[in-house]
């Protein structure tokens, strides 16, 4: 629980950094997925920063989903909204509301049910079609992409915050298929693959359209699905007698989480004193043409 709780941490300092620098980075034109929009975010020492948080985050994520069941280790996660939102109060001077700060005690409250009724983690291995599902899944997140890069900006902004979290959802899946390292288990082509389209989905919805909903659609479709197939497939249980307890504390973390999707967004990066400002509440319009 300390690594997921640590690995949650990280998650959320990184999505600051990357934020600023995915919009601070030279937007491209149109309005679909911008494959190039990564490369140019890379010239922003933010976003190698917040590249390296990820990755400390997703090696601590790896110990966690090794000893504790998905529900419990895909909440941490969504609670990185939590995280993000309490940096940005200090670092951004972002003011949180009395309802945001209301969140980030519930966000607390449902993880701390989480750690009271959860059990150990499951030991099956699913059945032998779940890794070529997940491979599949994870081109179906490229696929995503590329659909939800042509819808107008309020579906796209949600359609690629939950492609994103799909993807991120593949990768807490294929962490608990993989056994040792076997490059014929397509369990590891799904991490690769569900993990880089995560990525450049998450990148453009920071900079294109709404990232309030774009954040919250991500929430959802990496804790919801990883957390069913953990219980039906993988054999995930909570502590005898305190399932329903175990579903109350996921939820109001998940709640919790959704209420603080805002803080997906950062200042505006070509307004005076960004760093300083607080940030607005109404949702952000496209990224301008060039």
């Amino acid at each position: 629980m300390i690594c997921a709780l640590a690995s949650s941490v990280c998650f959320g300092a990184a999505s600051v950094f990357q934020a600023m620098a995915a919009r601070a980075a030279t937007p491209g034109t149109g309005g679909g997925v911008d494959v190039a929009l990564m490369w140019r975010a890379l010239r922003q020492w933010r976003y190698i920063a917040g590249l390296a948080m990820d990755g400390t985050g997703f090696v601590l994520q790896i110990v966690a989903l090794r000893t504790l069941p998905i529900y419990v280790v895909g909440a941490a996660l969504a609670a990185s909204l939590a995280v993000t939102a309490v940096i940005a109060s200090r670092v951004l001077r972002v003011r949180l509301r009395r309802v945001e700060w209301t969140a980030v005690a519930v966000v607390c409250a449902g993880l701390a049910l989480l750690a009271l009724t959860s059990g150990k983690e499951g030991h099956r291995s699913g059945p032998e079609w779940l890794p070529w599902a997940l491979l599949a899944a994870a081109f179906g997140v490229l696929l995503l992409g590329v659909v939800g890069g042509r819808l107008p900006e309020k579906p796209r902004a949600l359609v690629l915050g939950l492609g994103a979290g799909f993807g991120f959802g593949v990768v807490e899946v294929a962490v608990r298929l993989i056994d040792g390292i076997d490059f014929t288990d397509p369990s590891w082509y799904a991490l690769l693959v569900g993990g880089g389209a995560a990525f450049l989905l998450l990148t453009s919805a920071l900079q294109r359209g709404s990232v309030t909903t774009a954040t919250a659609g991500s929430v959802l479709g990496e804790t919801i699905g990883p957390a069913i197939v953990g219980v039906v497939w993988l054999g995930d249980r909570t502590r005898e007698g305190y399932g329903w307890l175990a579903v109350l504390g996921f939820a109001v973390a998940v709640a919790g989480s959704l209420t603080l999707a805002r803080f997906g967004e950062p200042p505006e990066p070509d307004d005076a004193g960004a760093a300083a400002s607080p940030a607005r509440p109404s949702e952000p319009g496209p990224a301008r043409e060039p």
